[in-house]
């Protein structure tokens, strides 16, 4: 059974297991795109409530949607497709395929970002920090305007892929160093952080809660987006890395240790930013100032992670030094996410019945190519993390779907609380796959369109070559799900006789 398909392969420990899996949840959306998003929702007094907000999200959308992951992955021991199709019936392979699609095209342009940061770590290495916004800016727009983005997109996509080939025991061996070093680096990079003086107030503003801003819906909006986003719920990775599980592993204690140590490293890091940024800019301009950097910082947080940081890291002393394990710890957590995608993708063509080494390939090389328009240009990159980062809502309502489908009583009976576990997963669980995760998906995904056309984008939400338009999400999900429906016999077809 291993040989063709690598289902034969586990996980050979729990620890490797959970750093695997916080490998997929720990990338660079929590470190430069959660302290950016926190900024952005703060009120006048702090961040504190969208903090609330964030955690609460955790526990009632993205905890729930990962314990659901775990089970349908062990459960049906193949990737995203083969596992829908084992709970639900061939009929929903279509639904699969959407799940496995949007992490897939989320791989596409992720690819790019975790070149900008290895990029970044050989600049910081071998050249001088930039001392003013020009400098900066020249290195940025310099690199952008050179084939240097597609060559560290072609670099790091080819790392991720002789990691894969090698199959599961090849990916827990690099995260059992990678997230330890990652981890490692962003506790020393917080101890200097706070060490800078006038570094408390940033931490006191992302603590303190402005009680008002949370009967903003809008702060509940980017709340879950920013959990679904940076736990890795609902991608279908997660799924993918369960296939992997042992059978004597507990589901409910590994989705909690998942999530929860996601959401640490995520506070960690914006700890780390406010920290560095308040240090270092407050004793020249106010509070509202520095936020406005923070809020503004560009497509993909373009302006704070790879402009202002490396010109604060200048102004400090050992800055180079924090610079480099900064882009370092950066470079670890894209790398390590990264690898869960191309594993993601290439285990849905194994378990087709190709072989690994083609599979991954293939993937790569695809990968490479339908990355390319985001390494030229960083307005395609910013379109496509905005269509998939939101279709990510749909992979949740697809994922409470199946479990609907085949009754969220009996998923919990037979296939997560199975005799081996410590604790029993309870009906609150139930309660929150079948009602709450519906309701929050159904009802963030209207109040977003509601958004779109009425301030987001109110001249141009019905072009969908409009960057930022609830036409370019609808055409560019219309087609993927067109096409999956329509070849949805076909994919399930050969994704059963693959795995026989």
């Amino acid at each position: 059974m291993s040989g063709k398909n690598g289902s034969g392969d586990l996980f050979s420990t729990k620890l490797g297991l959970i750093l695997s899996v916080l490998g997929i949840a720990v990338g660079t959306g929590n470190i430069w795109r959660f302290p950016r998003i926190a900024a952005q929702n703060g009120g006048q007094e702090g961040a504190g409530a969208f903090l609330i907000a964030w955690i609460t999200c955790l526990f009632l959308f993205s905890i729930p949607l990962i314990i659901a992951e775990y089970g349908i992955g062990r459960h049906g021991r193949k990737g995203v497709i083969g596992s829908f199709i084992n709970l639900v019936g061939k009929k929903y392979a279509w639904m699969g395929s959407f799940i496995g699609f949007v992490a897939t095209a989320i791989m596409f342009y992720y690819s790019v970002v975790a070149g900008w940061c290895l990029y970044y770590l050989i600049e910081s290495i071998f050249s001088s920090l930039p001392a003013s916004m020009g400098q900066a800016e020249t290195i940025w727009y310099g690199f952008q305007g050179s084939m240097w983005p597609s060559v560290f997109h072609a670099i790091m996509i080819g790392l991720g892929g002789l990691i894969v080939v090698k199959g599961i025991s090849s990916i827990e061996r690099i995260n059992k160093v990678l997230i330890p070093s990652l981890l490692l680096v962003v506790v020393i990079s917080l101890i200097r952080a706070v060490t800078l003086p006038g570094s408390f107030q940033g931490i006191e503003y992302l603590f303190t809660p402005d009680w008002s801003t949370l009967t903003q819906p809008s702060l509940w909006l980017e709340a879950l987006t920013q959990n679904a986003w940076d736990t890795g719920a609902a991608w279908g990775l997660i799924l993918t890395y369960g296939a992997y599980m042992r059978k004597k592993d507990d589901i409910t204690i590994s989705a909690f240790q998942t999530g929860i140590g996601n959401n640490i490293v995520s506070l960690l890091a914006a700890m780390t930013i406010f920290a560095t940024v308040f240090g270092t800019l407050g004793s020249s301009m106010g509070n509202g100032e520095i936020l406005n950097i923070m809020k503004t910082s560009g497509p993909a947080s373009t302006g704070l992670t790879f402009m202002w940081m490396p010109q604060l890291f200048n102004e400090m002393a050992g800055g180079k030094i924090f610079a480099i394990l900064f882009f370092l710890g950066l470079t670890f957590a894209a790398f390590s996410s990264l690898i869960s995608m191309i594993e993601l993708a290439s285990r849905v063509f194994v378990d087709m019945g190709f072989p690994r080494k083609n599979a991954t390939i293939a993937i790569c090389v695809t990968g490479f190519l339908l990355g390319m328009p985001s390494a030229i240009s960083t307005d395609i990159l910013a379109n496509q993390d905005f269509v998939w980062a939101v279709g990510l809502m749909v992979s949740g309502a697809f994922m409470s779907f199946a479990i609907i489908k085949f009754d969220p009583d009996k998923f919990r009976s037979t296939i997560v609380n199975t005799g081996t576990q410590r604790f029993d997963l309870g009906k609150w669980w139930t309660v929150i796959i079948k009602y709450v995760v519906p309701v929050e998906v159904i009802s963030l995904l209207i109040w977003w369109i509601y958004l779109s056309i009425t301030s987001y984008a109110p001249d141009s939400w019905y072009n969908p070559l409009s960057a930022f338009s609830v036409a370019t999400i609808a055409v560019q999900w219309g087609i993927a799900m067109g096409l999956l429906y329509f070849y949805n016999d076909r994919i399930a077809d050969k994704t059963v006789q693959g795995s026989d």
